[in-house]
């Protein structure tokens, strides 16, 4: 009895394992250079400080929002001129890097945020953009009809931002996965066996045809006289 070897209706990814290999190698990878990366990497702490725009006597209330838009734009090229590198205790390039301000398009208010790896420097950095920002505004209060005034000082922080060393181990499986899949489906075929493409010939070979008979010759039968 002629059987066909089990292994013809396994899947193709079953009969090639090393194949599919690629995936976990991949997470495992990504979690551990992700977790690696986590866990050397010096946290950083972020402190929010609050500025608000109002408006002078005799001034239009609507200008503020302008202005606090305009004041968010340059708020660390103000804090760079000014004082606030003497009061934070950093360098001008360092509160460029780390201090980023954001404006709010319903309210003219500002919001300081500085990155540190040290909490307390954090707190330095966004108080002392804020208090060069409220300076900046008085002096030029008489050109611009509004001024900066102080809302919320930042306070200390207690648990970094940065991502923690499970957390990034997490993400780095993540994309270890997702470049794995990404290897597998572009990773061409390999080709077939010997057996296979000889089994694979066989069944798609014709058959051959039945051989045509040749015509009769008619023999020739001589009247009778």
């Amino acid at each position: 009895m002629n059987t066909t070897p089990p292994r013809a209706f396994l899947p193709a990814g079953l009969r090639s394992p090393g194949r599919w290999a690629v995936l976990p190698a991949a997470v495992l990878a990504g979690a551990v250079l992700g977790g690696g990366y986590g866990a050397l990497k010096t946290p950083e702490y972020a402190a929010t400080s609050y500025v608000i725009v109002v408006p002078a006597e005799k001034s239009d209330p609507a200008a503020a929002l302008g202005f606090a838009q305009a004041y968010g734009r340059v708020a660390t090229d103000i804090a760079v001129t000014g004082d606030a590198q003497v009061w934070a205790g950093v360098t001008a390039d360092t509160l460029r890097k780390n201090v980023l301000a954001a404006t709010s398009p319903d309210a003219p208010m500002i919001s300081i945020t500085a990155r540190s790896a040290k909490p307390a420097q954090a707190v330095s950095m966004a108080d002392g953009v804020a208090r060069a920002l409220v300076l900046n505004s008085t002096h030029v209060a008489g050109s611009t009809g509004v001024k900066v005034v102080q809302f919320s000082r930042a306070t200390k922080p207690v648990a970094p931002v940065s991502p923690s060393a499970p957390l990034s181990a997490l993400v780095g499986g993540c994309a270890g996965g997702l470049l794995g899949g990404l290897v597998l489906l572009v990773r061409p075929k390999r080709p077939a066996s010997r057996d296979g493409a000889r089994h694979s010939r066989q069944a798609t070979a014709p058959a051959p045809s039945a051989p045509v008979p040749a015509p009769a010759v008619a023999q020739h039968q001589p009247e009778a006289v």
